[in-house]
């Protein structure tokens, strides 16, 4: 499966955009990045094994919440992470 890394994540994915991953579910596949790219799952993960609140993912545009939602070979992840800031 492809997985779209947002920019502000590619600095841990060697400027990557996108990476190929496997993987039965999203959890094994962030694993699995994780393994290419060291300390990438810790930016979408948090300590509590939940997603975190700022980080929204995709899998073939549905939006997913759980390290648990089933993946395919052929699917297509989307990471997005939320901007924020002001004056």
């Amino acid at each position: 499966m492809v997985v779209h890394i947002p920019t502000p994540l590619r600095s841990y994915t060697d400027k990557q955009s996108v990476v190929e991953a496997g993987g039965r579910t999203l959890g094994e596949a962030l694993a699995r990045i994780d393994q290419d790219y060291p300390g990438f799952r810790f930016r979408i993960i948090d300590e509590q094994d939940g997603i975190r609140e700022h980080i929204k993912i995709f899998i073939n545009e549905k939006p997913v919440r759980d390290l648990s939602a089933p993946t395919e070979p052929g699917d297509t992840i989307h990471i997005i992470c939320a901007l924020s800031g002001g004056v």
